[in-house]
């Protein structure tokens, strides 16, 4: 009662394959596996990226010096 049995798993594809059909299933697992594709590209240039920041006289930005009047504790 716990588990399936392989019949109970073979009705359950039988009644997908009506549902869906052969040609919507095959674009589905088409695009799953174009996603995960792209997912382990991404994580794979994510490990190439240095993860030193510049330096200080490296930095191409602008600079904002300011003065703080009210310090607020929260």
């Amino acid at each position: 009662m716990g588990s399936f049995s392989i019949w109970h798993w073979m009705i359950v594809l039988v009644i997908v394959l009506l549902v869906f059909g052969t040609k919507k299933l095959r674009n589905i697992g088409g695009d799953l596996g174009g996603a995960v594709k792209n997912f382990k590209e991404a994580m794979a240039e994510e490990k190439n990226k240095p993860t030193e920041l510049p330096r200080q006289g490296e930095t191409h930005g602008t600079t904002i010096e300011g003065e703080v009047k009210d310090k607020q504790h929260s």
